[in-house]
């Protein structure tokens, strides 16, 4: 079982997290906002622009013992939701740090979670890049498999980049 930090340890943490994540906006030019939560859990996002999908928010939540991460990736299937689950899983197969899953209303989410002594601010940049670039990776190929229109929608959305 992973340590249990106490209140004091947690507020340090808590301070880092606020620190670092200052530092990656200020390093990354897609990154938009860095916010908190304002109720009682110590939640933070990160809101970053893409190619492929417009925007990426990331959530972070930190706990006693752990610090979650995760991104909402699509909504539910309209159609081939079999195909899309297995494609998933399958990608899961290759992710470190993370893995999809299904989540509120059938969206699909990406997800992880690390052990807060393993929490520094490389991992943290690390879990950033790996959500968005596995979003920005994924997102147009699991939207085509479960969404009839997505191909339509890619196609006007990349001829109205061009023009």
């Amino acid at each position: 079982m992973s340590d249990l930090f106490d209140e004091p340890s947690l507020a340090r943490i808590e301070r880092q997290i606020d620190e670092w994540l200052g530092r990656a906006r200020a390093n990354h030019k897609n990154i938009l906002a860095v916010d908190r939560s304002e109720d009682d859990e110590f939640r933070w996002y990160v809101r970053m622009s893409g190619e492929e999908k417009d925007f990426t928010t990331i959530w972070f939540t930190l706990g006693q013992r752990t610090f979650r991460y995760e991104t909402y990736v699509m909504p539910a299937p309209e159609q081939n939701a079999e195909l899309l689950y297995e494609t998933v899983l399958r990608r899961n197969e290759k992710l470190v740090g993370a893995h999809f899953s299904i989540g509120l209303e059938d969206a699909i989410y990406l997800r992880g979670e690390i052990g807060l002594s393993a929490l520094n601010e490389a991992e943290l940049d690390r879990i950033i890049g790996t959500l968005y670039s596995t979003v920005e990776l994924a997102f147009w190929p699991l939207l085509e498999i479960g969404h009839a229109k997505a191909a339509a929608m890619r196609t006007q959305r990349n001829s109205t980049r061009t023009a």
